[in-house]
């Protein structure tokens, strides 16, 4: 295994650790982020507190409710999220290059030599100072031990696996903590008797391939090994940048979707600019209110990163595929084809003097 150091940050229940902070609310309170109960809403994030009463992300709000009933409720402010995340990644970057998993967790590229809970503590003390929040950190070898080591020991944990060790620290774990075992993977492998990822390294390679496929047994194989040589793959390797909403009722009226794509668009445009790219091409996705999922893209003339444009763009996929008999239960936005936009303004430039 080459000699490397990862580190995984995942921001402790980051939505309710900034209304807490915001609001000057303790540790002790319990706080549910998401929709209204009574408007088929869903939990987008329980706070510690909130969850020791069952309370958990992506719950009907109702039944949270119901679960915890003096828990304050707060509805999302991504706009204030999307500030903290930037404020995070920017002191992760001080560290090393960084790739950016979610608003609240990140990967970063630390090199062998700090593989140690020293360096662990310097980045968790420095996200403390710039955000008041917590993040629990893993650092290995590789990126799926860090990811496993930083879930572990959740909130405000840190847990470091020394290169050599990564077998040894998953073998007594759940094999449902490795990146891709999902419900139905998991269930399939206690068909076969793995509980552990240790049971799952006695299973040869060709049980593990017959079972699963070529693909799937291999990665099995080694990922119960901590084998993993997946890059930090840093923001200038972005295929995608895409924001879509949920509503809280199906929606048939324009000007709202008009709204909505703007402010999507915003966000699109903002994160190209923060990435340092263009887009080639428009995405548009919607989910309609029986969950038909209709996805269309248009080509640009010029690369961008203006919200106009982007708006624009993704409302003329609306007017043209939209099935206006159906109400609309999610529309997303999303840009690809991206290319460096300093490479794109040093070719434009000899056409625009």
């Amino acid at each position: 295994m080459t000699e490397r150091g990862v580190l995984c940050a995942d921001v402790d229940a980051m939505f309710a650790a900034i209304e807490a902070r915001e609001r000057g609310l303790g540790p002790e309170v319990p706080i549910l982020v998401g929709g209204a109960p009574d408007q088929r809403g869903v939990v987008s994030t329980a706070s510690y507190a909130a969850r020791k009463f069952g309370c958990h992300s992506a719950m009907p709000m109702s039944q949270a409710v119901r679960l915890c009933p003096d828990a304050l409720r707060f509805p999302p402010r991504h706009d204030l999220y999307a500030e903290y995340s930037r404020r995070i990644m920017d002191v992760l970057r001080t560290f090393g290059p960084i790739e950016q998993m979610s608003i609240d967790e990140a990967f970063v590229d630390v090199g062998s030599s700090a593989v140690n809970a020293g360096f662990g503590k310097a980045v968790k003390d420095a996200v403390r100072q710039a955000t008041g929040l917590t993040a629990s950190v893993g650092i290995a070898s590789n990126k799926l031990v860090a990811k496993v080591a930083s879930d572990l020991h959740k909130p405000d944990g840190l847990t470091v696996v020394e290169s050599g060790g990564e077998a040894a620290f998953l073998a007594g774990l759940d094999v449902s903590r490795l990146d891709g075992v999902g419900p139905k993977t998991a269930a399939r492998l206690r068909e076969l008797g793995v509980q552990t990822c240790g049971d799952l390294t006695k299973l040869p390679i060709d049980v593990l391939v017959a079972r699963f496929g070529r693909s799937i047994g291999h990665a099995l194989y080694d990922h119960a090994r901590g084998i993993d040589d997946t890059p930090v793959v840093t923001s200038h390797d972005l295929k995608q940048i895409s924001q879509e909403t949920t509503f809280v009722q199906d929606v048939t009226d324009r000007a709202k979707l008009w709204h909505t794509i703007r402010s999507l668009s915003d966000a699109v445009a903002e994160r190209l600019r923060r990435h340092g790219v263009l887009a080639r091409t428009i995405n548009l996705k919607i989910r309609y209110g029986d969950l038909v999922v209709v996805s269309r893209s248009a080509s640009l003339a010029t690369p961008t990163d203006d919200p106009i444009t982007i708006a624009r763009t993704a409302a003329s996929l609306v007017r043209a595929n939209w099935d206006r008999r159906r109400p609309i239960r999610l529309i997303g936005v999303g840009a690809v084809r991206l290319v460096p936009a300093e490479s794109w303004l040093q070719l434009a430039l000899p056409f625009d003097w």
